[in-house]
């Protein structure tokens, strides 16, 4: 089962639209998907050098902040309260060795770049991660738990949404498998429009792909309502909407009203079905993917970029019941070495090492823009608990495809991970790479509440990364 997440918009007087409607009798008939998609024009980015190059951008998100030593930056010469338990091990590329627990992943690094430079400087999980996902601190950049808030700035998949509309039947922006949360279920900040507003939020699917089950209930009627019968349903729902119209004139009530038009060509979409559906797939593909959601929900991401959907953003997603432990997802604060052994290395490294490849055999990877990255990194030396403690002063994350050189290294860290040694980035600087990838021209301008308008991003360009 999957859950579809959209704006609950509330008139006025507090009834919520579709309450309204279902008070009445006039709701859409056993139509499950929310009113808030708002799939919006896809124009072509003008194509000049690497401007442009990608039609498409995947994020994969590391949630928790993944330890650049056994990752992306071992230190085989450090001593072994910095190095650990696992080897660096060679790859194609001359110079760039790995951790050892992602062979699959680096036996492919003559087809992407990596960073070892970023930096945030922020050692909390939300602060750290609103930089990474909207490019700009929060205005509690060192806050923790930080809930989100309509003066946010808006993530990435926000201001892609906003700048690069699309008219097919399919969103812009989507998010899977679930939202952030901190211990213990806290939404954190980052993740919507904020101060653009809801109607350019990432569409939101909580779901688990990897379920024998899984379906998309959101895009299929009711039983027994025909086309001719949602026709009808339809008219008759535009009717009534004309008529409330003229009494309830709040912003946000007749921008959900616009936007049913939208939600109903997803709804009534072949193409969107079909991306959903997961169970074209031959079963060799889902297999190299990895029977978990992490996996799955990488193969559904790379189905609905060659749909149409311009940017897909995976999050890594909680295990069961993790909510309470001391080490969730890639917080590795407890047993480092047996959570990435036993845990997080190996789904991550068929899946990631599995979506390039399938991006690359579908001729998908020139035009599609690959980021693998965590919120921060992990301290240089192991606490008491054989853990990793947060560590935003250097980190590591990979970029490939579009626009994108292969097999590089840009930027340094110190002999022991801990800070930058050369070429120091930031997030600014990978939002104004992403956006000049993507065809977002440097000072492209988008409107908060009051339509004041604000520069999208403030960074500059990564040129070291570039082909």
């Amino acid at each position: 089962m999957v859950r579809i997440l959209g704006e609950t918009t509330r008139l006025c007087d507090g009834v919520n639209r579709r309450e309204l409607l279902r008070v009445g009798g006039l709701g859409l008939g056993g139509l499950t998907l929310p009113a808030l998609l708002a799939a919006r024009g896809a124009g072509a980015a003008p194509r000049s050098g690497t401007f442009g190059r990608a039609r498409s951008c995947l994020v994969l998100y590391l949630v928790g902040g993944p330890p650049q030593h056994e990752t992306w930056d071992p230190k085989p010469d450090a001593s072994a309260d910095v190095r650990g338990a696992f080897r660096a091990i060679s790859t194609p590329v001359d110079g760039l060795q790995v951790g050892e627990l992602m062979p699959r992943v680096g036996a492919l690094a003559a087809k992407y770049s990596v960073i070892r430079s970023m930096a945030t400087d922020v050692n909390a999980h939300t602060g750290s991660g609103f930089l990474m996902l909207t490019g700009h601190p929060n205005a509690n950049r060192n806050g923790e738990s930080i809930p989100p808030s309509p003066a946010d700035w808006p993530t990435l998949g926000a201001v892609v949404q906003r700048l690069l509309p699309s008219e097919r039947p399919l969103p812009v922006s989507v998010t899977l498998p679930e939202s952030l949360k901190n211990n213990p279920g806290l939404v954190v900040a980052g993740q919507n429009a904020g101060f653009m507003g809801a109607q350019y939020n990432p569409l939101l699917l909580e779901c688990d792909p990897s379920a024998p089950d899984f379906e998309i209930p959101g895009l299929s009627p009711l039983p027994g309502f025909t086309a001719d019968r949602l026709g009808r349903r339809r008219s008759l729902l535009e009717s009534v909407n004309r008529t409330l119209d003229g009494a309830l004139t709040s912003r946000t009530f007749l921008r959900e009203n616009g936007l049913s038009g939208q939600a109903w060509d997803l709804l009534t979409s072949t193409e969107a079905r079909r991306a959903f559906d997961l169970r074209r797939e031959p079963p060799a593909v889902r297999e190299r993917y990895g029977a978990h959601k992490f996996g799955q929900s990488c193969l559904l991401a790379r189905r609905l970029l060659e749909a149409g959907v311009r940017l897909v953003t995976v999050h890594w997603p909680r295990e069961p019941n993790d909510l309470d432990k001391g080490n969730p997802v890639w917080d590795t604060h407890l047993d480092n070495n047996r959570r990435l052994k036993e845990n997080l290395m190996p789904p991550m490294d068929q899946a990631v090492s599995a979506v390039l490849e399938d991006l690359d055999r579908r001729g998908l990877l020139d035009e599609t823009l690959v980021i693998c990255m965590g919120e921060f990194g992990r301290t240089p030396k192991f606490n008491p608990n054989g853990g990793r403690d947060h560590w935003g002063h250097v980190f590591s994350l990979m970029l490939a495809g579009a626009g994108i050189k292969k097999g590089v290294v840009h930027g340094s860290s110190d002999r022991i991970g801990g800070f930058p040694e050369t070429d120091r980035e930031t997030p600014e600087n990978l939002h104004a790479t992403i956006h000049h990838l993507l065809g977002i021209p440097p000072g492209a301008e988008i409107t908060d509440a009051l339509a004041r308008p604000l520069r999208a991003c403030d960074g500059e360009v990564i040129h070291g990364v570039l082909a």
